[in-house]
């Protein structure tokens, strides 16, 4: 029967993919009015932060904070974010994409390693579910098989396994609070871009070009990345690292129906069977491990 023990970390989880799969839109809107993606990743996560520390000054007096984890954490996460927006802004969206979802294969290895999970055969049956719904709505095949060509599909490729490192240390660090966790990526995330806007150039052209109604935009995408990052924080640290990356595909199916009505892109045939892959996975994610499966049993 579900409790809010395995309720709440679920719904912390998929409350991240639904974010990320309608969050490319005003990212779309700032990039055509003269706002790259890198400062406004800059920006967003800037204001993140602030808003973080501000409500939660408890991060201040967690000790933890300068701990080899948090910098783990922080590297890993950062780039996942920053990777993921050029990647899909200077590449192929598509292979950019399934490349950056290829993630399930890096977290099994990763939970592995540091988390010493194994997964059982219900568990890879789950994984290779939800990694097919990924590869039919996402795999062209006039574009050959998914093995990075460029820059841009590096950066997706390399994005993905970023974001399954820190979703396995995030697991792994139990002794940091949510609110470390959450710091540790807005901080990441931040101080990798800029590096990218000193050598990119132009800063004050871009701000220039914001208006009052577009800081509005970016202080509410502000506000819904930071409590974002505490839903998801809590969610991958009460769930098995394997089972979460699962669920975060879910952000596929919520990219589509979303480019569907905002921007006129149709779902084909393909797209409602993967997403129908996806949604399986999801629902199925519960028993991925022989603890669970045992758990579910008393």
């Amino acid at each position: 029967m579900p409790t809010k023990q395995n309720v709440m970390p679920v719904a912390g989880v998929l409350s991240g993919a639904l974010v990320w799969g309608l969050i490319w839109y005003p990212y779309r809107v700032l990039q055509d009015v003269g706002l790259s993606g890198a400062m406004a990743t800059m920006i967003t996560y800037l204001l993140a932060m602030a808003f973080g520390v501000f409500m939660l000054p408890r991060v201040w007096r967690d000790r933890s904070v300068f701990g080899g984890w948090v910098v783990l954490l922080i590297l890993s996460a950062g780039w996942a974010n920053l990777g993921y927006v050029l990647g899909m802004l200077h590449g192929e969206v598509m292979r950019v994409l399934l490349l950056f979802y290829l993630a399930p294969v890096w977290t099994i290895l990763f939970s592995f390693w540091l988390l010493g999970e194994r997964l059982n055969r219900y568990g890879y049956f789950v994984v290779l579910l939800s990694l097919s719904g990924a590869v039919v709505m996402l795999w062209e095949p006039s574009m050959g098989l998914p093995l990075p060509q460029n820059v841009s599909e590096w950066l997706g490729l390399s994005a993905g396994m970023g974001f399954a490192l820190s979703n396995v240390t995030s697991r792994r660090a139990e002794h940091l609070s949510v609110e470390t966790k959450s710091f540790s990526i807005w901080l990441g995330t931040a101080a990798l871009t800029l590096p990218f806007l000193l050598w990119q150039g132009d800063v004050a052209v871009q701000l220039a070009v914001i208006s009052a109604q577009f800081w509005l935009m970016i202080v509410l995408m502000g506000i819904v990345l930071c409590a974002t990052a505490f839903a998801v924080q809590y969610g991958v640290t009460h769930m098995t690292a394997n089972r979460a990356v699962v669920l975060f595909l879910f952000e596929l199916v919520v990219a589509a129906i979303t480019s569907y009505f905002l921007a006129d892109e149709l779902m084909e045939l393909r797209d409602w069977l993967g997403a129908a892959l996806i949604v399986s996975a999801s629902l199925l994610s519960g028993k991925m491990h022989t603890s669970d499966i045992q758990e579910n049993k008393k």
